[in-house]
């Protein structure tokens, strides 16, 4: 991590992650990039539909391969790049056939390395397996929740899930919230953690950075009149006035509270929530 001389009083807390000795590139893979249109929180009609979001710096696109259907064919790490649009690093391979793609780079992993996308590739950071191939005890990161879905899971800076047991065509993985969860055997992952686990330690440090990063501010509800919020009103710092805490619609939020809907269709394959011991 990065520390400033506190020259402003922004500076004094302010941290960045050294980026020195861990990229290798400064510019991006032209044929992989493209514009796009940033997330403001807004829908077809103009209208906010996420509060908090707008504004931020231009960025490019990078296209990366979450899929990786290109299978038995070794690909070796040609630079580790920052990526604007996500936390964890980045990482230009080429394949044997000639083919460059992006991917997202796990820890360890270095220029020139070789990876492989196989059911018979050895445990070794970078490279992807079934979860059927993948010993207990084992990191993974990039990990599918449907065979051929794709990678949802453990996609963030420095995030990992952990392989328990194997049992009837499922896979019990922690994952980085604590919860633990089944996912088909026949689903695939990559061995190791997401690269720059240091992003949780950056302290923001102003306001102004945040909305350099597209993120708008956030008023507290008990700051609101009551026509704007069931927090809202009431003489000076009045408390909410009501047992549970609510979002500006009324729902449920904050204080432990359970939001999640009773009857979701894949709450069969939760087998510890996360925060409870197993």
């Amino acid at each position: 991590m990065k520390h400033f001389k506190p020259l402003t009083p922004s500076q004094r807390q302010k941290t960045v992650v050294t980026f020195r000795g861990i990229l290798t590139a400064s510019e991006p893979q032209k044929s992989l990039t493209q514009g796009f249109q940033r997330a403001v929180g807004r829908n077809a009609f103009g209208r906010i539909t996420t509060r908090h979001k707008g504004g931020g710096h231009k960025r490019l696109w990078r296209e990366i391969d979450f899929t990786f259907d290109k299978k038995d064919i070794p690909a070796t790490v040609k630079s580790v790049e920052y990526d604007p649009n996500r936390t964890g690093f980045i990482g230009l391979i080429s394949y044997a056939d000639g083919e460059r793609r992006y991917i997202l780079i796990p820890q360890s992993v270095t220029v020139g390395e070789t990876l492989l996308v196989s059911e018979n590739a050895p445990i070794k950071a970078g490279n992807r397996l079934p979860l059927s191939k993948i010993p207990p005890s084992t990191f993974v990161y990039n990990v599918e929740l449907k065979p051929g879905g794709g990678a949802k899971l453990a996609r963030g800076a420095g995030n990992y899930c952990i392989v328990l047991a194997k049992d009837a065509g499922y896979a019990d993985l922690k994952l980085p919230s604590g919860e633990v969860r089944k996912v088909p055997e026949a689903a695939w992952a990559s061995i190791g953690e997401v690269s720059n686990p240091e992003n949780k330690l950056v302290v923001i440090g102003k306001a102004g950075r945040s909305r350099w990063l597209g993120i708008r501010p956030t008023v507290r509800g008990t700051a609101m009149n009551p026509v704007d919020h069931p927090h809202g009103g009431g003489e000076g710092r009045a408390g909410r006035g009501r047992r549970m805490a609510k979002s500006a619609w009324g729902k449920p939020t904050g204080k432990g509270q359970k939001s999640r809907h009773p009857k979701k269709y894949s709450s069969h394959l939760i087998v510890a929530r996360r925060g409870k011991a197993l």
